[in-house]
């Protein structure tokens, strides 16, 4: 098993390190693998080039990297934590509070939304932060004083709910300008981080990561329910408290920065337990990362396959790639995260 593991994430890494090459070398201006090398390498005298590798489509493709780790692994989390297969991490109602940041200031004070600009794409990052920050808040309060993890599941759909229909209120009293811009918002983008962006996007993401492999011992415990973790000796409520903390900082920092993504944080949990064939996630957080990064690098790229100046919604490819994962998983009658059948 442990030989078959390696095998795989060598794999995994050799199919990453292609798709992000391949993905360098992809977008509406035609670069060659040589002018790539020479732009890496310093050799390159066309300013032009240099500027769109650096400025363009090296944050994007980090972008990517990092969004399809991060909400692939706070889906393997989440699954865990509810013992729901299609449990997600916008389970929580953080897209909801995301969404609600950014309707909040699209909508309610469209004014502060500069159209392409850094500080207008600053507000919009910042309104999804702190709207994502505030149901994690709630989430937070909550998980203290509830014993059934369900209970939270529940709550979290429902806070999603109203989220949702304060959301549809505003749109419809909105006008078309600042609903534009919301809708775009909603599409979910990679091209939207700048360099200096990624500055800050590195570091929250290697803390929400750290956070993660804190939690590894208490997820493997969860497997077997709450009362046999508790005769482990893991403290559920301060495990709860991790978990969430851990999925907030990283699905909050990616809604953040690039919209909601969907499909991405349900469906490669069951495509990385399906390749590994294993439960035990100091296996799985390493691979649902490293396929989740791969999964969402591999839609980028498709995204920009039509050409002529034309980017699909990253959205939309990973609706593409998502949705038959899930009708797999539910087809097959799909047993519990934690078992390696």
């Amino acid at each position: 098993m442990k030989h078959r593991s390696v095998i795989l994430f060598l794999l995994l890494v050799i199919v990453l390190v292609i798709l992000v090459c391949a993905d360098l070398l992809t977008g509406t201006t035609r670069m060659s693998l040589h002018d790539f090398v020479h732009a890496l390498t310093g050799n390159n005298h066309d300013p032009v080039l240099l500027n769109i590798l650096t400025e363009f489509r090296i944050p994007r493709v980090v972008t990517a990297l990092v969004a399809g780790a991060s909400l692939s692994v706070s889906g393997l989390m989440m699954q865990t934590l509810f013992r729901n297969p299609l449990a997600g991490p916008y389970v929580l109602g953080i897209s909801s509070g995301s969404a609600l940041g950014v309707a909040l200031l699209t909508m309610g004070f469209p004014g502060y939304v500069l159209s392409g600009s850094i500080p207008g794409q600053l507000n919009l990052f910042l309104a999804a932060f702190f709207g994502a920050t505030a149901v994690l808040g709630i989430m937070l309060l909550l998980s203290l004083r509830l014993r059934d993890v369900f209970t939270m599941l529940i709550i979290g759909m429902l806070l999603g709910s109203a989220f949702s229909a304060i959301i549809g209120i505003m749109q419809y009293l909105s006008n078309e300008s600042a609903l534009k811009v919301f809708v775009i918002w909603t599409m979910g983008s990679l091209g939207g981080v700048t360099s200096e962006q990624i500055k800050i996007l590195l570091p929250v993401f290697i803390l929400g990561v750290i956070l993660v492999i804190g939690a590894i011992k208490p997820l493997n415990a969860l497997l077997l329910g709450e009362q046999e973790a508790k005769t482990l000796g893991i403290n559920i409520i301060g495990s709860r408290v991790l978990l969430l903390v851990a999925t907030g900082i990283l699905t909050g920092l990616i809604t953040g920065y690039c919209g909601p993504i969907g499909f991405i944080g349900v469906a490669v949990p069951h495509i990385a337990r399906w390749f590994f064939r294993t439960g035990n996630h100091r296996v799985l957080v390493p691979a649902v990362m490293l396929t989740g990064a791969s999964v969402l690098v591999c839609s980028d790229l498709i995204s920009q396959l039509p050409g002529k100046g034309i980017i699909l919604p990253v959205n939309a490819v990973t609706a593409l790639i998502g949705i038959p994962v899930i009708v797999w998983v539910i087809v097959r009658r799909p047993i519990y995260p934690g078992n390696d059948n």
